[in-house]
């Protein structure tokens, strides 16, 4: 029995030994975001990791253990188990994939593989592959090689072929057995305490890259797949729920409606451009950067900007639902996966449809990706011209159409257009790969350069249809709306994806149609992407009343504030301070003013009311 327990030990220790291989290569990766004197608090992150990687090494041998337990009572006592190594070796590779596939993920989403990477794979697959087209393929390779090369080195020297027990009686067999059983279910459960294995046991440092270091990479993703199954609850419950209610009614409430009214009538067309990771760190007015988005920061000086708003997460998914239909982002869930769902949440097209404008979207790509194409034609939107619309000569970038040949394509609709009319464009050149239809401005040298050099390509092409629009007759009467999905790590590395710089981005309202005296003021109160429903619906004199997490930032009696979140957090600022918190490990990540106790404690009592009242409504749709 002894060489039994050896037997399957050598296989723990083996995995035990893949697995910190894997973390050394993922710190190694990015060891720039790990602050300096951090060295024993590194090292450390093999100790904590051993409680998920037992668990996921259990869960490997347990078909194994059932086939050694069966043969063990009924055959003779030689055992054949060299196909173990061969399934290691299909462990080894499958493995190692999933560790490359993870360090590009983490480095672009701030989070480790998960479900949703796995549903972007499958349902949109050339849109996944056009986004790891930045990625650095020849360190990926040799990253790839070196993990397989080795793993299959040390499956040859730790792991036996075969496994001779000594003999023994059947009532001495079966104990021994169900005690295997027992020990495997113990390490896949995390041992016989109240709370079985969960992300959080491996969470250690107020260093957020060090925690996610310690969770084990496979069993994360086993995790996240099983729970994304079970969407029933609401695993954001922090408070008693009319508590919770109560925070978000004085979030919303306001002593009277005092709108200011910025335009000359309520009727104006509308043109709302969603610009791809056009983060408020391109511009020169919010993020003191030179001659990047020249064009755009021309136009603040006669508009009206919002130079605090935040984005409703770190993805398109949940900046699309943020901006069009005024809804909160959901953690790691998002509402465009749940057609039946989302169909019953309300959108600006849809309002403005009920009140006599045309409208239309325009996106270059392929429209069913993240099922945007679900959203918008059951959102009011009565005509979609999407990746299918164009030739194929005009299918230059890896997404698709780039964003001078959809202006063009939607400046020429709007010349036939009837008014008043709703427009929407989403952009999508300063996406990854990065590529341009011409020359680099920044050049290519590197991902910020390229990441530059496409917001300089879009900012000129937005110039040049306001250039040509504006000598058509229905400029004068339309209102632009300029607001970014989400915000981006680059040009500035913000590499931690709970700072709030990583979700600041720029929102301009623009036109001729706004009063000359409110053209060029900046309002500097905070707000949201999901803000612009209640804000436009409250210029256009049309109910904003359906949207109920959207707040109207024209009325100086509503409270500045934004909520965010991303996939394993949340954020919540005001005027004065940004906290930010971790719904795995449960511990502030981000305070502007610790010292401030008391707002601290407020804040945080509203990003949990927010999340958990946010996804209390998701699930009652």
């Amino acid at each position: 029995m002894l060489k039994v327990l050896i037997f399957f030990a050598r296989f723990f220790i083996f995995w035990l030994l893949f697995f910190l291989l894997d973390r050394i290569i993922f710190v190694c990766n990015f060891l720039n975001d790990i602050p300096n004197g951090r060295l024993i608090e590194t090292l450390s992150i093999a100790w904590h990791g051993i409680r998920l990687d037992l668990a996921a090494a259990a869960y490997m041998i347990a078909a194994p253990l059932l086939y050694f337990i069966f043969s063990y009572l009924i055959l003779p006592a030689k055992r054949e188990m060299h196909w173990l190594r061969t399934l290691n070796k299909v462990y080894i590779v499958l493995f190692s994939v999933i560790s490359v596939i993870n360090l590009n993920i983490y480095r672009e989403w701030g989070s480790k593989i998960n479900s949703k990477a796995l549903r972007f794979a499958f349902s949109s697959p050339n849109e996944a592959l056009a986004s790891s087209a930045s990625s650095p393929i020849i360190i990926n390779i040799f990253i790839l090689a070196l993990l397989i090369a080795s793993g299959f080195v040390l499956n040859k020297w730790i792991l036996a072929k075969d496994l001779s027990p000594e003999k023994a009686p059947l009532w001495a067999k079966i104990p021994f057995s169900v005690l295997l059983l027992g020990l495997t279910f113990l390490m896949i459960r995390g041992g016989w305490g109240v709370s079985p294995n969960n992300q959080s046991m491996a969470y250690y440092s107020d260093q957020q890259i060090l925690n996610h270091a310690a969770v084990n990479t496979e069993w994360n993703l086993i995790a996240d797949v099983l729970k994304s199954r079970r969407k029933q609850r609401n695993p954001y419950n922090y408070l008693p729920e009319h508590t919770a209610i109560q925070e978000i009614r004085n979030l919303y409430s306001i002593q009277k409606d005092s709108t200011v009214h910025i335009l000359k009538n309520n009727r104006p067309n509308v043109v709302l451009i969603i610009m791809e990771s056009f983060t408020a760190d391109l511009t020169k007015t919010l993020g003191d950067e030179d001659g990047i988005t020249p064009k755009f920061d021309s136009l603040v000086r006669q508009g009206v900007l919002f130079s605090k708003i935040y984005s409703a997460g770190n993805r398109t998914d949940k900046g699309i639902i943020g901006t069009l239909a005024g809804y909160p982002s959901l953690a790691a869930e998002s509402i465009v996966k749940f057609p039946e769902k989302m169909e019953k949440i309300p959108s600006i097209p849809g309002a403005l449809l009920k009140n006599g404008y045309q409208t239309s979207f325009f996106y270059g790509g392929q429209s069913e990706f993240d099922n945007y194409k679900a959203f918008i034609l059951s959102h009011g939107y009565q005509l979609l011209v999407d990746k299918s619309s164009f030739n194929s000569k005009d299918m230059n970038s890896k997404w698709g159409a780039y964003d001078g040949t959809v202006f063009n394509a939607q400046l020429k609709h709007l010349n036939q257009a009837k008014t008043p009319f709703f427009s929407t464009q989403m952009t999508l050149t300063n996406h990854e790969p990065f590529e341009v239809p011409g020359a680099y401005k920044f050049g290519n040298s590197d991902n910020v350069a390229k990441f530059k050099s496409t917001a300089f390509y879009t900012d000129s092409c937005l110039n040049d249809f306001l250039t040509k629009a504006k000598k058509q007759p229905w400029y004068a009467n339309t209102l632009f709306i300029f607001v970014a999905d989400h915000g981006h790590i680059m040009p500035k590395g913000r590499n931690q994806v709970y700072i709030p710089q990583r979700y600041h981005i720029p929102l301009l309202f623009f036109g001729d149609v706004i009063k000359e005296q409110y053209r060029g003021k900046n309002m500097d109160g905070v707000g949201s992407q999901i803000d612009i429903a209640s804000t436009l619906l409250h210029q256009l004199d049309i109910s904003a009343e359906p949207f109920i997490w959207s707040k109207n930032l024209f009325n100086p009696n509503s409270k500045s504030f934004a909520y965010f979140s991303w996939d394993n957090g949340m954020g919540f600022i005001d005027n004065k301070q940004c906290v930010t918190f971790d719904n795995v490990g449960k511990t502030v990540l981000y305070n502007d003013r610790p010292q401030d106790a008391g707002n601290t404690k407020l804040l945080l009592k509203n990003a949990q009311s927010f999340m958990q009242s946010a996804y209390h409504h998701f699930l009652s749709l």
